[in-house]
């Protein structure tokens, strides 16, 4: 009997993509939406591919794989895959190109004022026209880029950068001794010496116990005066109360922020609040954009062909690529 792989919720318009990318001997279930899964299906499928909330794994018995898409997955609940005997793969070479061109973006369009410019001239196309008036304005190549988090996007958004002649420095306990011989950029043995030297720091760490609010009063107490803080990653990674704190007394100059801890966001939040009503203080110095940094069309078809690969490639040769719960698998009776 051929081994099926389900995937629960999959845009239609992508069934060829996961069809061509796990390959042919397998029987597959597509659906777009949860709700139309039957108990069948999710009880006889031998992998799981996109999402499974929690309320459907009781309803698994024979799934050997779980392959979440994307990078994240601070949303599952790794141990209780783990104690079923399965592995919960990402998928974590999809959009590394997308989300560090988003985080230099992010850079860009503050330190050379591009958004400033663009509503100053709509707000007075004539009296605002002001070339010299850069209230971000720096020259790159004199500037100190701070990556916290040296993984794959880590990496590329420091590559970016070396490329505008910055001096790149990174704060990552995880990478060996040496990483930072192999690519060329300054090591900080700690992020308080990290904060301490950069004109930019951007944020790439998956969000993890250990990650949570790491950018927060502590850090921003060590930091330059005057930093600019961008954050690509995930958005409990930044306290944005302390980024509001460090942002109001003039710290941090700016802020990039691709994702938040509340998505969409929460306008109660202190910072959110001031940004809409567009309050004195903080206009022109904070980006915000709707966790969009990962997408282009290449990025999402890319994200539904690796994750079939990866679950074709378990099931066919046993091959088991990118599993983030290796501490907690137990071995299937």
């Amino acid at each position: 009997m051929a081994m099926r792989i389900l995937w629960p919720n999959l845009p239609a318009s992508l069934v060829p993509v996961a069809t061509e990318a796990a390959g042919p001997g397998f029987e597959k279930d597509f659906h777009e939406k949860f709700e139309d899964v039957t108990d069948e299906q999710w009880a006889n499928a031998d992998a799981i591919v996109g999402g499974c909330p929690a309320k459907y794994i009781d309803k698994l018995r024979n799934c050997r794989i779980f392959v979440k898409y994307g990078v994240g997955y601070d949303d599952v609940d790794i141990e209780r895959f783990g104690k079923l005997g399965v592995p919960v793969c990402n998928v974590p070479d999809y959009g590394t190109r997308e989300v560090a061109d988003h985080a230099i973006a992010l850079m860009l369009t503050l330190a050379k004022s591009v958004a400033y410019h663009d509503a100053e001239l709509h707000a007075d196309l004539k009296g605002n026209w002001r070339p010299a008036h850069n209230p971000f304005g720096r020259r790159l190549s004199v500037c100190t880029y701070g990556v916290v988090g040296m993984g794959r996007i880590g990496t590329a958004a420091a590559r970016r950068a070396k490329a505008f002649d910055m001096d790149v420095v990174f704060y990552d306990p995880y990478q060996p001794n040496g990483y930072q011989f192999a690519i060329g950029v300054r090591r900080a043995d700690s992020l308080a010496e990290l904060m301490g030297q950069c004109d930019f720091v951007s944020v790439h760490t998956p969000l993890t116990a250990e990650t949570r609010g790491l950018i927060g009063a502590e850090a921003f107490a060590a930091a330059k005066r005057g930093m600019i803080l961008i954050n690509t990653a995930r958005g409990p990674v930044v306290d944005i109360d302390a980024l509001y704190d460090a942002m109001k007394d003039g710290t941090v100059q700016a802020a990039g922020l691709d994702v938040l801890p509340e998505e969409p966001a929460n306008a109660q939040r202190r910072l959110i609040a001031a940004w809409q009503q567009n309050e004195d203080w903080i206009r022109h110095r904070l980006l915000l954009t709707p966790h969009s940094a990962f997408y282009t069309p290449e990025s999402m078809r890319d994200n539904r062909a690796f994750a079939a690969r990866t679950a074709a490639r378990f099931l066919r040769d046993g091959r088991l690529e990118n599993c983030v719960n290796k501490q907690f698998l137990v071995a299937k009776g």
